[in-house]
């Protein structure tokens, strides 16, 4: 498990430190404070790789470079490795290499890492199949370093190069999917089992029949049935479902694949598993926001029985936030919030407290808006506040105000509106 990040000239902030809950992690702030950054660096620092190293297709997850290329710079962390508890590791940015330089050898995380990318892309590394030695200071690669697939991979398999040959290291969703629906054995009930855990009651998703989309296609494509749709094509799916097709597929692949390659090693599997999420709520509906973060734990937890699970995801949504009020610990997990403040970004460990109606995290530390209403709403209900605070306001800007209130079309439900009306009503009597 991941401790403490400690960043220094590089990323949003001269420096950001970082302590980390033991089970679950959520990372909060607005557009560009560095949320999937930290999540890039934290991979990086568990794998000693950057995603974008090991896959040029990607679009993210490129290597952190220095603030200021003058001034050194510094990515130190703390983890539980296998061979002792809180090992430290710092790496240092060499300009002329254009490289984090840092510990020869293997990366002492002894765990199972995946990283399921915002735009439906996926990382893992696996500590039984990805893996390298050292002879005396020199790193000698002897396995796979990572397996990091764009989105389209995770549907249509992945090859990489090794000894000179491409060579296919995953099948892809669509090969390895229709395989099991086959073989109708483990594999496809334990993804039908992934899936009905992700979906909200009353709408789950069930694995359909195999079928063909086109005549030119030959393709065995497997499907899904839901409350509302029968036998639709994976591919002919939503966005929102194939985010969850593919989290469900990647969470199966990665923890078989580890299972398999550790029973070929005569190793025992891992011990620890982390699980990096970058914008969880991505394409979701509220009604599965509600759910996801809650199912990913315990998804996690049956699948690695034996294994200690840390989660750690950004959100935008106070959905997600809400969700968690549950489960969440202030002893095991943490909330981390991301700020820009006059003097820079600032990365703070906040308090998680339960706040009950949605609203109330809107206006929360975590999304900083004054209303959880439109940006005209608050704006009109800001100037009538100003009013009713003032000892003698005029009618004439009473009115002005009131018909900004109208324009902002404030519902008529809204409670505001008992509270205005009174006042405006009482200044007319008055006059």
């Amino acid at each position: 498990m991941i401790k403490s990040l400690h960043l220094k000239n590089v990323g949003p902030a001269p420096e950001m430190k970082m302590e980390l809950a033991e089970r679950l992690n959520l990372i909060t702030g607005d557009n560009g404070l560095g949320k999937s950054f930290l999540l890039d660096v934290i991979w990086w620092a568990l794998t000693r790789k950057w995603p974008a190293d090991l896959n040029p297709r990607l679009t993210s997850g490129y290597p952190a470079r220095p603030t200021d290329p003058k001034e050194p710079a510094t990515i130190a962390f703390k983890i539980d490795s296998k061979a002792r508890k809180n090992s430290s590791y710092a790496s240092t940015y060499v300009p002329r290499d254009e490289a984090w330089l840092g510990k020869a050898g293997r990366p002492p995380n002894p765990g199972l890492v995946i990283y399921a990318h915002s735009d439906g892309g996926f990382s893992v590394w696996d500590p039984a199949r990805n893996y390298w030695k050292k002879k005396g200071n020199i790193d000698i690669q002897e396995r796979l370093p990572g397996f990091v697939f764009s989105p389209q991979e995770v549907w249509e398999g992945l090859r990489i190069p090794i000894d000179g040959k491409s060579t296919v290291v995953c099948n892809g969703l669509l090969t390895d999917w229709a395989g099991w629906i086959r073989e109708k054995g483990d594999y496809v009930k334990t993804m039908q089992y992934i899936l009905k855990a992700l979906s909200p009651p009353g709408e789950a998703i069930s694995i359909g029949p195999l079928t063909r989309i086109s005549i030119n296609d030959a393709r065995d494509i497997p499907s899904i049935t839901t409350p509302y749709s029968q036998a639709v094509p994976v591919l002919h799916a939503s966005s929102g479902i194939r985010r969850i097709i593919g989290l469900a597929y990647m969470l199966n692949w990665s923890w078989s694949e580890h299972a398999i390659a550790a029973k070929l090693l005569g190793e025992e599997r891992t011990k620890q598993v982390i699980i990096l999420f970058d914008e969880i709520e991505s394409h979701l509906h509220p009604k599965w926001q509600r759910r996801i973060l809650k199912s990913v734990l315990d998804i996690a937890q049956i699948m690695h029985r034996k294994a200690k699970i840390q989660l750690i995801a950004t959100t935008h949504s106070p959905l997600i936030l809400a969700s968690a009020e549950t489960l969440f610990n202030n002893t095991t997990d943490g909330w981390h919030d991301l700020d820009l403040e006059p003097d820079g970004v600032k990365l703070r460990k906040r308090l998680y407290v339960p706040r009950g109606e949605i609203t109330n995290w809107l206006t929360s530390e975590a999304f900083d808006l004054k209303r959880g209403r439109s940006s005209e709403g608050e704006s009109a209900i800001e100037a009538a506040l100003a009013l009713l605070r003032e000892e003698a306001p005029q009618l004439p800007a009473i009115l002005k105000v009131d018909k900004k209130l109208r324009e902002a079309h404030l519902p008529d439900i809204d409670p505001f509106w008992i509270r205005w009306s009174k006042f405006v009503d009482e200044a007319r009597l008055s006059k």
